[in-house]
């Protein structure tokens, strides 16, 4: 098997309906192939020098590690919050099947910039 390019990004939003509006926007820009939502996790944390709690909603992202600077550029546009998180994690392997349909549905700038792309 060899070593994937694609990535996991989490994102966590403040809502439902946030999380949907990252999700679409990602998806519209061809910057990820797939985006589950899982609505209603609970956070704890510390912001701000103090414990905090909220409830919501998760984002996991597939993409390619080469279009994270845009994804990240995207979210932090489409977020509510001063300090979004958007931690990326390598996806070490997998099915092969998936990975490469994964790799083709994204867009990178250069192929955005192809007529007809």
């Amino acid at each position: 098997m060899k070593q994937s390019k694609a990535i996991v990004v989490l994102v966590t939003a403040s809502s439902q309906e946030e999380a949907q509006k990252i999700a679409d926007l990602l998806l519209e820009k061809r910057k990820a192939a797939c985006v589950n939502i899982v609505p209603k996790a609970d956070s704890k944390f510390w912001w701000e020098g103090k414990l905090d709690s909220v409830q919501e909603s998760l984002l996991i992202i597939k993409t390619k590690a080469s279009v994270l600077p845009e994804v990240i550029k995207l979210v932090k546009q489409a977020h509510s919050y001063t300090v979004p998180e958007v931690i990326a994690l390598p996806i070490i392997g997998g099915n092969e099947d998936y990975l490469k349909w994964l790799d083709e549905e994204i867009r990178t700038t250069l192929e955005n910039s192809h007529p007809g792309a």
